[in-house]
């Protein structure tokens, strides 16, 4: 069975124009995002003064883009301004503090209004958050004593964040001009659930982006695109980001849905979300992109009793301790792999994420069995995923013999490794050695065949049937 067709190509670019309809969110998995929106501006001739409430509360003033999309308007900014901190309920009892305001109390099915003065408004300091002091009747209060009533705020408050220019035009003109800025607070990130029946190794795999909007705005009838790399941006020192509940939302089509398509952009991949799609502030949205069934898997049974390279710092000289390397770990890792093959229902670039596994019991209930991270993943790659330690096959790792030769740069060592397989299955286990104590070596005898992986690294694959003990020995000559 092919996997389903969802990722086919939906959304291109058809002009200047039709993308300016509309506000557009390009997020990458780095915590920011590109907002693109659109403001009716009636201009007269000269210099004048123009805001814009309703940008994010994480913007980057240093990244903003005000321009007329046909290029025949030439606007000049000569100055901006931006506000991100707006008024809200704390805020405006740090404005007040000191004076008397109205507090309207809910008793029954009335309301009561009483006067308080606020002695201290709640503060966030570097020791803590510090609660209001109220004054009521002559008593201090450390609650608020009902719904605050502020008096009327003065011009220079401000209740969403906002960017204020001011602009020439040599001519006076009416326009929808495009605004483009970087803003923190706005990341997606993908997962994937891969489900293996009670026996065998093909799985069904489905495939989620999470987006995930803490920006402080709130974006209607938005086109999102998502973008998959490690795209290089400058952090600034003492960044501040910003934490949120999260709540879930899973938005899904009605009849037959559009797909998540996906295409190369530049030396990363782009994912466009279909639709137009609501994200309020504070929230997550989450879409199948992939799913394929079945994709072929692979178990493998790793056992490296050492664990160490000794020339991953290079040595300035052999290692002729003869207790050295003699160390044995007991565990048996797991890996599950695939290949992001077209052949395997596959095929195409997996962002970065999470992989879950699942394996169905004998009563069809599907149980977790490990998860891992993948990296962004081209296609015709293998993922190879470490998901845990074998209960039932152990391993042992034991040094038999050392010597040293007492005249000549010469050392021969002897190893075995002793597999036990304790399960109702045969099993394959790989065994790696690590070659660790000089770069010039040579193996003299093996019990069984063995591969080079790399200049100081060897390997064994060792079946082992259910229930049985396989032991593994080999012979190592180190010169210098």
């Amino acid at each position: 069975m092919k996997r389903k067709p969802l990722l086919a190509l939906l959304v291109g670019f058809t002009g200047v124009c039709s993308l300016a309809a509309q506000t557009g969110l390009t997020i990458y998995n780095q915590n920011f995002a590109v907002v693109r929106d659109q403001i009716s501006m009636d201009l007269s001739k000269g210099t004048q003064e123009f805001s814009y409430s309703g940008v994010t509360s994480q913007l980057e003033p240093e990244s903003v883009v005000l321009r007329d999309p046909s290029g025949q308007i030439p606007l000049r900014v000569l100055e901006q301004s931006y506000r991100g901190d707006p008024v809200n309920q704390q805020r405006l009892l740090q404005m007040f503090e000191g004076e008397t305001i109205s507090f309207v109390r809910v008793i029954g099915d009335s309301e009561v209004s009483v006067q308080g003065k606020i002695v201290r408004a709640p503060t966030q300091s570097s020791s803590g958050f510090l609660e209001p002091i109220i004054e009521v009747d002559g008593n201090l209060q450390m609650t608020l004593p009902g719904q605050p009533v502020f008096p009327s705020l003065g011009d220079g408050s401000i209740l969403q964040p906002t960017l204020s220019w001011k602009i020439y035009t040599a001519e006076a003109a009416s326009l929808e001009a495009d605004l483009s800025y970087l803003t923190r607070g706005l990341s997606w990130e993908a997962d994937y659930n891969l489900v293996l029946p009670n026996k065998g190794d093909e799985v069904a795999m489905s495939g989620w982006v999470s987006v995930k909007n803490f920006s402080g705005k709130n974006f209607e009838k938005t086109r999102i695109k998502l973008i998959a790399g490690n795209v290089n941006k400058v952090v600034q020192k003492n960044q501040v980001r910003s934490r949120a509940m999260v709540t879930a939302d899973s938005f899904a089509a009605q009849g037959a849905p559009e797909a998540v398509s996906e295409k190369k952009f530049d030396e990363f991949h782009l994912y466009s979300l279909p639709g137009e799609i609501d994200m309020r502030d504070q929230e997550t949205k989450q879409l199948e992109f992939v799913r394929a069934d079945p994709v072929e898997t692979t178990k493998e049974y790793l056992y490296d009793g050492f664990e160490i390279n000794y020339y991953s710092n290079g040595p300035r000289s052999p290692q002729t301790n003869p207790q050295f390397g003699t160390g044995s770990s007991g565990k048996v890792k797991i890996y599950r792999s695939f290949v992001n093959s077209e052949e395997n229902n596959l095929g195409i670039p997996l962002p970065a994420g999470t992989v879950r596994f699942y394996r169905a019991d004998t009563d069809g209930q599907i149980e977790f069995i490990g998860e891992n991270t993948i990296d962004h993943t081209p296609k015709d790659e293998t993922v190879r995923l470490y998901l845990g330690d074998a209960f039932d096959i152990v391993a042992e790792r034991t040094q038999d013999s050392f010597y040293k030769h007492p005249t000549q740069d010469m050392i021969r060592e002897t190893f075995s490794i002793e597999v036990r397989n304790r399960s109702e299955e045969d099993v394959e286990v790989k065994v790696i050695e690590h070659l660790f104590r000089w770069s010039n070596w040579k193996i003299l005898s093996s019990s069984i065949d063995y591969e080079k992986t790399d200049a100081t690294t060897l390997h064994f694959i060792v079946p082992v049937a259910a229930g049985e003990t396989e032991t593994v020995t080999y012979s190592v000559e180190y010169t210098w």
